[in-house]
């Protein structure tokens, strides 16, 4: 944030419109598990400061496509990489069946600590991530 003056949030955010992808606000909303409110007020705030660039839609005129502006481009190449996206990258390595009893073992933890839903976009950003997620077994009822 030091460095950027951004929100770890925001530059999830930016991320997802890293390299030229274009996408519309509930896009990001879905993509990123917030709210529409919550992620119309976080573009309101990119846009003020010139990161985010906004195109009506072709076939819609009603929607809006966002992408990113130059300074947007720039303040993602500045920004350190966070520990999200290293983690992203060592976990995409490790085999499947690892991958599955990190993810049953984080969330046993969750459960334990009886942790909000709200905390999910921060640690779930890849949207694939949550697609893996095994169930986990609630408390036996036999004897």
């Amino acid at each position: 944030m030091a460095r950027t003056g951004l929100t770890p949030a925001q530059l999830v955010l930016l991320q997802q419109l890293e390299g030229g992808a274009e996408r519309t606000a509930s896009d990001l909303a879905h993509r990123l598990g917030i709210t529409q409110a919550t992620a119309t007020v976080m573009i309101k705030k990119l846009e003020a400061r010139g990161l985010l660039r906004r195109r009506p839609g072709a076939a819609d005129r009603r929607q809006t496509w966002l992408s990113l502006s130059e300074a947007g481009d720039q303040a993602l190449h500045i920004a350190p990489d966070g520990i999200q996206a290293k983690f992203a990258a060592e976990f995409d390595k490790l085999k499947d069946w690892e991958q599955q009893m990190i993810i049953a073992s984080l969330m046993r933890v969750a459960d334990m600590l009886d942790a909000e839903a709200d905390a999910a976009p921060l640690i779930d950003s890849n949207p694939d991530l949550g697609a893996a997620r095994p169930q986990t077994p609630g408390p036996s009822t036999d004897g």
